[in-house]
């Protein structure tokens, strides 16, 4: 019971943690009466410094998405900050806007989260781009003095009740936000990712603006806010690949040299190997090869006893045990090594359909069990081995030792 709830608290931590509380800091401040006039006047520089620190961050991190979401954003927010100047011969111009900006920049945010990185450049940029300006097009004929059957649709009663009292946002446009929210909350749940994340939480900050469009300070804030928490969203991307390893999950070797320093006065390393790997890769291909790591990382992340888990390089993975000594870890180890024994990994035949047919021809199955171990190496600080570069040094002496005794097994 109690592992569940530190399960769901750690998921909501991961759904909330940085974007969530950027924005419920921003309606903090726009709301705190002793700091929402230095918000107010700081609202177009924080704009200006968000838009243009955010492109050349994606830009430089390849993040084309990142660039189309900030450029969308930033169209939608010109179009509020001057929806109360729009001509005043058509009084109804302002409302019009609003509720078709508020229509289509959910649509485009969901639709940018659905494509494929690509090039500002390329063919698909330029076509995306144009799409951007189409959409500009569209919004502004809408408002256009003639009305228009489209114009008359966005402001439509889906609804049996009116929630006009509660936001000026027309309910069409609120029911494709919810649709967006909605998709991109299941996406996260199914694949935890910082840029779906930052997707997301933008949504919430965009909304917010739409809903506080008549207040332009306020508008340009949360919009400033929404690609504020995109830019993060890039850092946080950039910080996975360096810190994890993209095949098995787990903490890279960057990750372990800086975690190195942090160990104290006591501590023990383990270094594992995946027995025979080579083998692996030479007879059955290098898919197969990485399914193994997989396994072999997935009993590894699982280490209990504090110890912590990092994928090292090629078949090798490292083992931090932070306060413990090495007879303390043995133990842990132990379990790390039967649990990746025991587990079965079947090999299927390299002319398996992806699909299943309807009638399977009649042959013999090419599927095998494939026997999995791994060897493993561990030392403690000492007196002899002060610092961390020799404590590894010393597992790896041990790792030596444990493979040229037959492999299985752990050695100190």
């Amino acid at each position: 019971m109690t592992g569940a709830i530190a399960s769901s608290a750690q998921r909501a931590k991961q759904l909330i943690v940085p974007e969530g509380m950027f924005l419920l800091f921003v309606m903090v401040l726009l709301r705190w009466d002793y700091t929402s006039a230095a918000v107010a006047s700081a609202a177009p520089l924080y704009a200006v410094a968000v838009f243009v620190a955010g492109v050349l961050l994606a830009w430089r991190f390849h993040r084309s998405r990142v660039v189309f979401a900030l450029l969308v954003l930033a169209v939608a927010a010109l179009a509020v900050q001057h929806l109360v100047a729009v001509d005043q011969r058509v009084p109804s111009a302002p409302a019009t806007v609003l509720h078709g900006v508020a229509f289509l920049l959910p649509l485009n945010l969901l639709g940018i989260t659905l494509l494929d990185e690509r090039g500002l450049l390329t063919a698909p940029g330029v076509l995306r781009l144009a799409a951007v300006v189409l959409q500009v097009v569209l919004v502004a004929a809408l408002a256009y003095p003639v009305p228009s059957p489209a114009a008359h649709w966005l402001e439509r009663q889906l609804l049996p009740f009116s929630i006009a009292h509660v936001t000026p946002l027309a309910q069409p446009a609120l029911v494709v936000f919810a649709v967006a929210g909605l998709w991109l909350t299941v996406q996260l749940s199914l694949r935890p990712a910082a840029a779906t994340r930052g997707f997301l939480w933008a949504l919430a900050a965009s909304f917010l603006a739409l809903h506080s469009a008549y207040d332009t300070s306020s508008a340009q804030t949360y919009f400033a806010t929404a690609g504020l928490i995109l830019a993060v969203g890039v850092i946080e991307a950039t910080y996975f690949m360096a810190y994890r390893d993209g095949l098995t999950g787990l903490p890279a070797r960057r990750a372990f040299n800086e975690a190195l320093p942090q160990l104290g006065n006591q501590y023990s390393i383990a270094m594992v190997d995946v027995d025979y790997f080579k083998k692996f890769n030479d007879e059955h291909g290098h898919d197969v090869g990485d399914q193994v790591l997989r396994m072999v990382a997935k009993h590894i992340g699982q280490v209990a006893g504090g110890g912590k888990a990092y994928r090292y390089g090629g078949e090798e993975f490292a083992i931090l045990f932070p306060g413990k000594r090495r007879d303390d870890s043995l133990h842990h180890l132990e379990r790390v090594r039967e649990a990746v024994e025991q587990a079965v990994f079947t090999l299927r035949g390299r002319r398996r359909p992806r699909t299943k047919p309807a009638t399977p021809p009649k042959r013999k199955s090419s599927r095998g069990n494939l026997s999995v171990t791994v060897s493993i190496g561990v030392a403690e600080r000492s007196a002899r081995h002060t610092t961390p570069d020799r404590v590894v040094k010393a597992a790896d002496r041990a790792l030596y030792r444990a493979k040229t005794g037959g492999r299985n097994r752990i050695r100190r």
